[in-house]
């Protein structure tokens, strides 16, 4: 489906926007870059969430710091949480879920996985947190084996709020491959460098 030059626009304007999808899908790739093109300041829900040694933040704690962000004037929020959305989305101006396929998306949780593990790379600074190849394949905690369980759920969840009348105030975009999300930055670059969004072939 094409992406429309409204759709693009309506995004533009936004100054709070919240990034979703089953992990996997690109959402901090994305996240990054849209904050980046519009100059918004950008904040990772994992970030948020997770202590050294993979200690959990509890609710009341994350809640807090989620409510701190969103009492902002403007940003670019990365994660779904669901607990969070009634803190989050009363003033969420966007939210953009990148919503691939099962397929696309294990594949990409996988080789990140397997790029993690073997880079050792910190993933949040000061955490300590990084992903092994026993925690990602052998683990109950796996995050492949999350994202496989979490997909059709997550379908399911943002369709139906996407029809909330609680959140009728919020611009969605859905984006269902690799391509529409290429499409929908390079609209946006377009736009903010003071040219005119076309619509952009998203299949």
């Amino acid at each position: 489906m094409p992406l429309d030059a409204f759709a693009i626009e309506q995004l533009r304007q936004a100054r709070r926007i919240n990034v979703v999808g089953t992990s996997g899908s690109g959402k901090s790739t994305f996240g990054r870059q849209l904050a980046e093109l519009l100059e918004l300041p950008f904040y990772e829900m994992d970030q948020l969430f997770w202590r050294p040694d993979w200690q959990e933040t509890p609710d009341e704690e994350l809640l807090a710091r989620v409510q701190e962000v969103a009492d902002g004037p403007a940003w670019v929020i990365d994660g779904n949480y669901t607990r969070t959305i009634p803190v989050k989305w009363p003033r969420t101006q966007a939210v953009v879920w990148l919503d691939l396929s099962l397929a696309r998306t294990l594949y990409q949780v996988t080789s990140r996985s397997i790029r993690r593990a073997l880079s050792q790379q910190e993933l949040w600074a000061g955490t300590g947190n990084r992903e092994t190849l026993w925690k990602s394949f052998l683990s109950r905690d796996s995050v492949i084996l999350w994202s496989a369980r979490t997909h059709r759920k997550n379908r399911t969840k943002y369709r139906t709020l996407m029809n909330s009348p609680e959140y009728a105030h919020i611009h969605f975009l859905r984006l269902e491959s690799r391509r529409s999300t290429a499409a929908c930055l390079a609209s946006l670059k377009q736009l903010v460098s003071g040219g005119s969004a076309e619509p952009s072939p998203a299949g």
